[in-house]
């Protein structure tokens, strides 16, 4: 056989799944060219010409042509045609990230009239629009999160004698909440009733968390008893959505009213993890965390394991409250189920120096290294520097001397090293320093800028000239 021949067959044998790869993009790549062609030439109407266009219309090929759209600001409406008419094909669904991506390319949340200039032109060039259509631009408006036009647009649709779905509304109801345009979002629920359509469980949810986030519990409340008198069944999201805002604008009784309802509800209104914890740190923030500790009796009962963040509550709020020995009984009991007993010691090395119990601090943070139960990396931090700060600058850099080998040092911030080599350069221990520098160089951990000339100035009377021009280079 030839080596022409051999060289041929190579190149049909070798990655075909690269070969496939490549002739997909390449295939996208020149059905874009196709559409972008045509709208470079900006016709009326171009819904009806696009139609005509044979190429292969998939969503990489749309994002492609957007992307190109993106070059010419001239091309933003003519693009966001071709979007709304390509999602309307039947190859051509789209994801979140698609809206996602189209709303990047025609920069949406940058010129959120470009939506309603669309509709515009519709009308001017009479051209046929349809619901779908409408929900297209309403998607792009969610991602690009602009609730005043979102709501613009479901006022022109009877300009084309469309009426709005309940999906349509819930997109603008949703978008109103996050805004805390509650009332405006309130009145279109109830407009949905007026049309003879009917609030789903979406509705809900976003006006009853929405009203939550406003404050207005009231009106929460009374919508989700709205909502079960509806023959809806609150799940547990729903309820936790509630819950959230009674343990942050209420009493903490009138949340474990609640949570007792979702317990006895059980099924997919048991609460969860997420649930608990809010009602336990609802207790904390008042200062009632001995009272939440019963809130973790019934969540073990449900067979709710705790998780770190529940346990960094808990920690925080009984040694904050002065319950220090009731902290240390806590993590007996919970630790190595769910929470590890490194986030356990960790959570509680942290609190005890909030509560300026230094030494016991450092004391169990060394228990720690001892045990081999690793501390978190805000742990080794803030151990050293509070160290630093009372001037024990050598304890702190031995301290960082032993998480080094005990292989821990990711843990550490890197401005500690800064602070740890500046402070033993102004205690004159230059050993120590050049340890400590040669250290930072080996891991490439740049001095920061309100150290580098003193720490520069110092280092200069050590015989190692090449350690202060190497330090001199990677300062920040």
């Amino acid at each position: 056989m030839s080596i022409a021949s051999l060289s041929r067959l190579n190149s049909l044998s070798i990655h075909p799944k690269q070969s496939k790869i490549f002739n997909l993009q390449f295939s996208s790549v020149s059905s874009a060219d196709k559409f972008f062609t045509l709208l470079e030439k900006k016709q009326s109407n171009i819904e009806k010409t696009l139609a005509l266009v044979n190429a292969k219309l998939d969503p990489n090929c749309v994002c492609e042509v957007l992307k190109r759209c993106s070059f010419d600001i001239s091309l933003s409406q003519i693009g966001l045609r071709f979007f709304i008419w390509a999602g309307l094909q039947s190859n051509c669904r789209y994801s979140s990230y698609m809206y996602n991506k189209a709303a990047e390319f025609l920069k949406i949340k940058q010129n959120p009239f470009l939506v309603l200039d669309v509709v515009k032109a519709y009308r001017m060039e009479k051209c046929s629009v349809n619901l779908k259509m409408f929900k297209v631009v309403l998607n792009l408006c969610k991602e690009a999160n602009i609730a005043d036009e979102a709501l613009l647009l479901l006022r022109k649709m009877p300009e084309f004698n469309l009426r709005p779905d309940t999906t349509a509304y819930n997109v603008v109801i949703r978008l109103l909440c996050e805004k805390g345009d509650m009332d405006m979002a309130h009145k279109l629920m109830k407009e949905i009733g007026l049309i003879d359509l009917y609030p789903d469980m979406m509705t809900y949810f976003a006006m009853i968390k929405g009203f939550c986030n406003a404050g207005r519990l009231e009106e929460a409340c009374e919508l989700f008893q709205a909502m079960k008198g509806q023959g809806f069944s609150p799940n547990a999201v729903a309820y936790s959505v509630l819950l959230e805002g009674i343990c942050k604008y209420r009493s903490t009784e009138k949340a474990l009213e609640l949570l007792g309802e979702m317990e006895k509800a059980g099924g997919n209104c048991s609460p969860n993890v997420i649930t608990y914890t809010s009602v336990i740190k609802s207790f904390s923030e008042k200062g009632q965390t001995i009272e939440a500790l019963r809130i973790l009796d019934r969540m073990e009962a449900c067979q709710c394991v705790p998780n770190r963040i529940t346990v960094i509550i808990l920690i925080t709020g009984l040694c904050a409250e002065g319950h220090v020995e009731e902290a240390y009984k806590l993590i007996d009991r919970v630790a190595g189920r769910g929470v590890s007993n490194s986030d356990c010691y960790s959570s509680l090395v942290l609190a005890l120096i909030r509560i300026n119990r230094l030494n016991e601090a450092e004391k169990l943070f060394r228990k720690m290294l001892v045990s081999g139960a690793k501390p978190s990396g805000i742990a080794c931090s803030t151990m050293i520097r509070e160290i630093c700060r009372e001037g024990r600058v050598l304890d702190g850099f031995c301290l960082c001397n032993e998480i080094e080998r005990m292989q821990y040092v990711s843990s550490i911030d890197t401005d500690i090293y800064s602070i740890l080599l500046v402070g033993l350069c102004r205690q004159s221990h230059s050993v120590e320093a050049v340890k400590l520098a040669r250290l930072m160089l080996r891991k490439r951990i740049r001095l920061e800028a309100p150290y580098v000339d003193e720490i520069i100035e110092h280092l200069k009377n050590s015989t190692d000239k090449e350690l202060v021009t190497q330090l001199s280079r990677i300062a920040s």
